[in-house]
């Protein structure tokens, strides 16, 4: 994880080959080339697959989901529609089964594929063969707004992005371009990009309260998925939507087979999609980190004690021939320094503690 300033970075590094095996094994795979691939699996297994087609709204009749509107004027029939449309929740809304989205509910994220050649990524990052590095960045990586920057290696490739508050963003009338731009240009980060050259650009909107946004999951003929239902966690230190995504997905499909047993896809016998959901730790792992979405929307995690342990730093490491201070003292001089009451700056240790 790194802090930044205008000009200067603090970064705190973890390595472990144990991440690397068994279960908790991470990879990262390009979407442009995953989505052919998994569209194909599925076209094998006798999927479908209908591209081109804009899909208008919900086919609803009798007080149930019949199947989907497309452009033109076509409808498309269906057993159940699982809807899995990102955050913004157009149909989910249309279904009856969402409010309407407040901009406290989302973030936008953006983020930049820059080809660098694996040989310089594996130098740069001192990386062996199929060996990843990936950075979290926060304070001035978004302009001091609410959010934080990502890095990530590929294999010749390094996506880079930001997630940043739609409020923040609305409310210092920033765009976010100017935001990435800013946060491509540090130092810090054109360390480990330099030379190399932006090949995609991609931006969605981001659910940002988890359980707290949550809509109903299931109805007559109609399941809710992914980003659709608020299905993502940010605790500062990771940022997990993908794994939730899939895991929906699979618990999706459990139980449409369930409910198809069971006599039909009415709500009564879709509700089995909350056990599968258990099963796979979406719901659990939402709700033991559901206080994590609100505490992170506190601006003193983005400006003041990125700042603040910049500082630390940088007194804990000079040494001018003007004597040493203790640590404590330095603490306790820029925790004075940053203006946060003392109550304030313990009450927000231990709400991260809770949350986290």
């Amino acid at each position: 994880m790194a802090f930044l300033t205008e000009d200067t970075a603090l970064t705190i590094s973890f390595d472990s080959p144990k991440l690397g095996q068994g279960r908790s094994a991470s990879f990262t795979a390009l979407r442009a080339k995953f989505d052919g691939w998994l569209a194909k699996k599925a076209q094998e297994a006798g999927a479908v697959l209908v591209t081109g087609i804009r899909v208008d709204g919900l086919w609803q009749e009798d007080g149930r989901i019949r199947g989907v509107l497309v452009a033109p004027n076509d409808r498309v029939a269906a057993d159940v529609v699982v809807i899995a449309e990102g955050a913004t929740s157009v149909l989910t809304r249309g279904a009856g089964l969402k409010a309407d989205l407040e901009p406290r509910e989302v973030s936008i994220g953006v983020k930049e594929t820059i080809e660098v050649p694996a040989e310089t990524i594996q130098e740069r990052f001192g990386l062996g063969d199929k060996e990843g590095a990936a950075f979290v960045f926060a304070g001035q990586a978004s302009l001091g707004l609410r959010g934080g920057g990502f890095l990530y290696t590929n294999q010749s490739t390094i996506s880079l992005g930001l997630v940043v508050s739609s409020e923040d963003l609305a409310r210092e009338k920033v765009e976010i371009p100017e935001v990435q731009t800013r946060f491509r240009m540090h130092p810090a980060v054109q360390r480990w990009i330099r030379g190399g050259k932006v090949t995609e650009y991609s931006a969605h909107l981001v659910p940002e309260l988890g359980a707290g946004m949550m809509p109903r999951l299931w109805g007559d003929g109609v399941l809710v998925a992914g980003d659709a239902a608020g299905f993502l966690i940010n605790n500062g230190y990771t940022f997990r939507g993908v794994d939730l995504a899939i895991a929906s997905g699979m618990a999706a499909g459990e139980a449409v087979e369930a409910a198809r047993a069971a006599g039909g896809m009415r709500a009564a016998n879709l509700a089995v999609y909350e056990k599968f959901l258990r099963s796979r730790n979406v719901l659990t792992d939402l709700e033991r980190f559901r206080r994590a979405p609100l505490y992170m929307k506190n601006e003193r995690l983005f400006d003041v004690y990125p700042r603040m342990l910049l500082e630390i730093a940088e007194r804990l490491y000079t040494v001018d021939g003007r004597g040493k201070e203790r640590l404590a003292d330095i603490v306790l001089r820029e925790a004075g320094a940053a203006e946060v009451p003392k109550w304030k700056l313990l009450l927000d240790l231990l709400q991260g503690a809770r949350s986290m």
